[in-house]
C-alpha cells in the first residue's frame, strides 16, 4: 500500500520545465504529448529558457511541436499558447512565423494589429504575408461588430484593400479579399464581383469565401450556381458560403451533392453546410449517415454536425417565437384587403 502511494505521488509530481526542454532537444524520441500543456500560459522564465534553446532544435521538430500545440488549442479552450506564439512572430524561419500567427488565430488583442500589418506589407515571405492577411479577418469582423476602435478597424480595411488591389503574389491578394468579406464597405462588393467573374477558379473560390462572410443574401444566386461547378475548389467554397449564409435554396443541391459526391472534403463541406442551414430531412439524412459509417473520425465529425444542427434548429425556433405580433396582424389585414 505504501509503495502504491509512493508511485501515485511520483506520477502526479509536477514536471520541471528543464525536463520538457530536454525531451524537445532529444531528437531520437517523439516528444511526449502530455508535455504540451507545459507551454500553456508559459511563465517568463520558462519562455526565456525555451528561446535560449530554440536555435538548437531541428526545424522539423519545431514545426511538429507548433502543429501539435495548434491541435491541442483547437480541442481544449482552456489552454493558451499566446505568449509563446507572440515571441515566435519574429523568428527567422518563415514557417515558424506562419505557425505562430495560426496559434494566435483566436486572439482579439488589438496590439497584434500593427504587427500583422507590418508582416502583411513588409515580410519577405509570401506565405507569411498571406497568413497575416488571413489573421486580420478577425479584426475586420470585430470592427463590424463595433468591438474594437473604429480607427483600428478602418486601418485594417485600408491595408487589406490596398493589398487586394496591389501587384503582390496572388495568394496574398486572395487572402486579403477573403478577409474583406466581413467588411460592409461598398468597394468590397465590387472587388468580390470582379474576382468571381475571373477565369481563375482560385479567384472564384476566394470570392465565394468572401460572399459567405458577408452576411449578404445578394450573393445567393452566385453561390447556388457555383454548387454545381466543374471545379472542386469552387464547389467546396460555394458549399461553405451556402452554409454561412443559411441559404435554404441550396439545401436540395447539397443533399444531392452528398448522395453523389465521392470526394471526402466536398462531402464534409456539404454536411457542415447542411448543419448550418437545417430544415426538412437534414437531421434524418445526417443520422442515417452516422448509422452507416464505421470510421471513428467520420463518426466524430457527424456528431459535431448534428450538435451544430441542434443549435441551428434552436435559433430557428427562437426566430419564430420572436415574430412581432403587430407584424402578423398587419400581414393578416393585408390578406383580407386582397
Amino acid at each position: 500500500m505504501l509503495q502504491h502511494s509512493r508511485n501515485l505521488i511520483m506520477n502526479t509530481a509536477p514536471v520541471t520545465f528543464q525536463k520538457v526542454l530536454d525531451a524537445l532537444l532529444s531528437e531520437d524520441k517523439d516528444f511526449p504529448r502530455h508535455y504540451l500543456q507545459e507551454f500553456s500560459d508559459i511563465g517568463s522564465d520558462e519562455l526565456r529558457s525555451l528561446l535560449d534553446e530554440w536555435p538548437r532544435i531541428k526545424p522539423s521538430r519545431k514545426l511538429t511541436l507548433l502543429n501539435e500545440l495548434k491541435s491541442l488549442a483547437d480541442a481544449d479552450t482552456l489552454v493558451s499558447f499566446d505568449d509563446l506564439a507572440r515571441a515566435l512572430l519574429i523568428d527567422s524561419d518563415p514557417n515558424v512565423r506562419v505557425h505562430a500567427i495560426r496559434l494566435l488565430d483566436e486572439s482579439e488583442d488589438t496590439k497584434l494589429v500593427p504587427i500583422y500589418l507590418d508582416m502583411l506589407k513588409n515580410d519577405s515571405d509570401v506565405s507569411v504575408r498571406a497568413e497575416a492577411a488571413t489573421a486580420l479577418s478577425l479584426f475586420v469582423d470585430l470592427g463590424e461588430l463595433e468591438e474594437i476602435p473604429e480607427k483600428i478597424h478602418h486601418e485594417v480595411e485600408d491595408a487589406l484593400l490596398a493589398t487586394a488591389n496591389s501587384e503582390d503574389d496572388l495568394r496574398v491578394r486572395r487572402a486579403a479579399l477573403e478577409s474583406l468579406g466581413y467588411s460592409s464597405r461598398p468597394e468590397v462588393a465590387t472587388l468580390i464581383e470582379s474576382a468571381f467573374h475571373r477565369e481563375d477558379p482560385n479567384w472564384r473560390a476566394s470570392a465565394l469565401i468572401a460572399m459567405g462572410r458577408s452576411a449578404d443574401e445578394r450573393w445567393e444566386e452566385d453561390v447556388t450556381a457555383s454548387l454545381v461547378s466543374d471545379d472542386d475548389r469552387v464547389k467546396r467554397a460555394a458549399a461553405q458560403a451556402a452554409g454561412e449564409l443559411g441559404l435554404r435554396s441550396a439545401r436540395p443541391i447539397l443533399l444531392q451533392m452528398l448522395a453523389e459526391e465521392e470526394d471526402s472534403d466536398l462531402a464534409s463541406a456539404a454536411i457542415w453546410s447542411l448543419s448550418q442551414i437545417g430544415g426538412e430531412d437534414v437531421r434524418t439524412y445526417l443520422e442515417n449517415l452516422l448509422d452507416q459509417t464505421e470510421d471513428d473520425e467520420q463518426i466524430e465529425f457527424l456528431e459535431e454536425a448534428l450538435d451544430n444542427l441542434a443549435f441551428t434548429e434552436d435559433l430557428d425556433r427562437f426566430d419564430l417565437m420572436s415574430v412581432d405580433p403587430e407584424d402578423e396582424i398587419d400581414a393578416l389585414e393585408d390578406q383580407d384587403e386582397e
